[in-house]
């Protein structure tokens, strides 16, 4: 053991250039981007992955030429959801309160973050709100990047590296969702906080917050260590990120009737999504049904396996070190550990972006307690990066579409 992580240390810190780095995410951002768009005739609007039953419901934000998802047996073409930040955006743009139709307002209009980021492209109309979707996601991770190797220690820097390739981070860009953004404005936030530039730190913080609600998992932790320390002036500063989620809070109350802030609870189903997926990954080995429905199932398995390696490795070096990023951790486990199987373990995409923010959690703890150990938790974070670009060049088939401008309305 000891052996292999000198060697995985020594690759580390051999890559720890900044040429080298840049190359690395230019290759797999780029690369990525170039694979998914090629195999639609480089359609820009096909990794927003637009369904035709929320577009016809929707129809006047639609830009021309975009491609439409028209769904399998049984699918209505429902497509994925940066389409829902696509239309949420348009309606900020358009500086109108005419939301967009057929999502559930409870669970979508809460996170209004990323669709606020995408409206500043609107200006340009339609495809200004698609070419936004594209620039944020690489602008804001590339800013969080350096700015997590400004935060780490000289000797902690090379870890940044695992940030950069993060198969999460990289998944939820690959569909123009949220986690990536919500990530990259937490860490941007955390920055600023430790440059004592307290104003934009409330700033980002709120915004990472209404972009995705474990934000919270990376501020209360934080909060709680301020709290600890009697530092009342970065307590102050660290609750008053709850006030743009309060403000937005308070609007949708009086917008959307059907709107509860409880809905979120209706998705927490305590490892009910982990026993029945490895119910059902025993069912696909019992009951064969092709090789096709077997590897779709064992797709979630590493992921099931960085679960457990993260519940042991939290607990692993001094644990009074470090313990507000370990509590983040802590509760980014129990999200995924809490996350039913309908809504999230029975599909990759979905149950994989629940890590997104362990990462940088991970390696902040590392860099206040060299004494943990999560190599085999890196280990299998670099194999699940390479299974996912597999995915991508060999597995995921050309989805039946259609282009929008064909289409009579």
């Amino acid at each position: 053991m000891r052996t292999i992580e000198s060697i995985f240390i020594g690759a580390l810190e051999r890559l720890n250039n900044q040429k080298i780095i840049l190359l690395t995410f230019v290759f797999l951002w780029g690369g990525t981007t170039f694979i998914l768009l090629k195999k639609y005739n480089f359609n820009p609007t096909a990794m927003i992955n637009f369904g035709l039953e929320f577009v016809n419901q929707n129809t006047k934000e639609m830009p021309a030429n975009s491609l439409v998802f028209l769904g399998e047996k049984d699918d209505l073409g429902a497509g994925y959801d940066g389409q829902i930040f696509y239309f949420y955006s348009r309606t900020i743009s358009n500086l109108n309160t005419l939301w967009p139709k057929g999502f559930d307002e409870s669970y979508r209009a809460p996170r209004i973050g990323y669709p606020f980021l995408i409206s500043l492209f609107g200006g340009f109309g339609k495809w200004g709100n698609v070419f936004g979707m594209y620039f944020i996601n690489w602008v804001l991770f590339l800013a969080s990047f350096f700015a997590l190797r400004n935060i780490l220690s000289p000797a902690a820097r090379k870890y940044s590296i695992l940030y950069l390739i993060s198969p999460f981070s990289l998944g939820s860009y690959t569909v123009l969702v949220s986690d990536s953004v919500m990530v990259s404005l937490i860490i941007l936030s955390y920055y600023f906080f430790t440059k004592e530039k307290f104003i934009l730190f409330s700033i980002f913080g709120g915004l990472a917050i209404i972009t995705k609600e474990p934000a919270l998992f990376f501020l209360f932790p934080l909060g709680l260590g301020s709290l600890k320390e009697k530092q009342w002036k970065k307590t102050f500063f660290i609750l008053s990120t709850l006030l743009i989620p309060f403000f937005w809070q308070m609007y949708l109350r009086f917008t959307f009737p059907n709107w509860r802030i409880s809905r979120i609870t209706d998705f927490i189903l305590p490892m009910e999504g982990i026993f029945s997926y490895l119910s059902n990954l025993v069912t696909a080995f019992s009951d064969f049904k092709g090789i096709k429905n077997l590897a779709r199932e064992l797709s979630r398995l590493p992921l099931f396996f960085l679960f457990i390696l993260g519940v042991f490795s939290v607990f692993t070096g001094n644990i009074k070190k470090g313990w507000v990023f370990r509590l983040g951790i802590i509760f980014t486990l129990f999200m995924v550990g809490t996350a039913g199987y309908y809504h999230f373990w029975s599909v990759y995409e979905n149950i994989s972006r629940m890590f997104t923010i362990a990462v940088p959690l991970v390696i902040l703890l590392q860099n206040e307690d060299e004494s943990v150990n999560f190599t085999l938790f890196y280990l299998l974070l670099i194999c699940i990066l390479i299974l996912f670009l597999v995915k991508i060049l060999f597995i995921q088939d050309v989805k039946p579409f259609l282009i929008w401008e064909n289409v009579s309305r």
